[in-house]
């Protein structure tokens, strides 16, 4: 299989902390490409040239974070990231969709600083910032509620510790950790995972 990846998107992390939890480091070649750049092999496999995209075991683009970390989880040893139980299922899907969200924000808030100053958006901006906050309050929640946790490792907690890792990075401006001690101390456990180590951006 093949990961069509950067090393400082979130959403590959995410997959690429998959592959280690799981042992397929030895069948899934990552591959960094510039989406940027149109690069002729992301192109041919995934028609808006985003990371992450996987090409699976038959062949086929899989070009969605959650989907490919659900394929992997499948193919994968050991405890499953995405449980079998339809409740526990529905609830690590739940907390995965908050960190997604999260990084969604983080995400447009780059790309809008990122236009020339004249073309900015300061309502956009601030609007991104509130959701950003609002989503991370969510995440807190869940994780002194439980949904969240570092052990058992689910997808839910990894998404969540890819986020703020990534907002960290990419918002150095941006305070994340004060009030939300749950979210610090689940980053700080998950962080010290060899997976985290072995994927976290320069």
């Amino acid at each position: 299989m093949k990961l069509y990846i950067t090393t400082p998107s979130p959403f590959a992390r995410k997959c690429r902390i998959v592959i280690r939890e799981k042992g397929l480091a030895a069948r899934v070649e990552e591959i960094a490409v510039d989406p940027y750049a149109n690069a002729p092999e992301l192109l041919a496999t995934n028609p808006v040239v985003q990371v992450p995209t996987l090409i699976a075991e038959d062949g086929l683009p899989i070009t969605d974070s959650p989907l490919i970390c659900d394929y992997l989880d499948g193919l994968g040893e050991g405890p499953r990231l995405l449980p079998e139980d339809r409740t526990d299922r529905l609830r690590v899907r739940r907390t995965e969709t908050l960190g997604s969200a999260a990084l969604e924000m983080g995400v447009k808030l780059v790309l809008e600083k990122r236009r020339p100053e004249q073309e900015r958006s300061p309502s956009w901006i601030e609007r991104w910032t509130l959701n950003m906050g609002r989503t991370l309050d969510a995440m807190e929640a869940a994780v002194q509620s439980g949904d969240i946790a570092a052990d058992p490792l689910d997808l839910g907690g990894i998404t969540a510790a890819v986020a703020v890792g990534w907002i960290g990075f990419r918002h150095p401006d941006y305070d994340w950790r004060t009030g939300r001690p749950g979210l610090v101390a689940l980053s700080q456990a998950l962080e010290a995972r060899p997976s985290f180590i072995d994927t976290r951006p320069a």
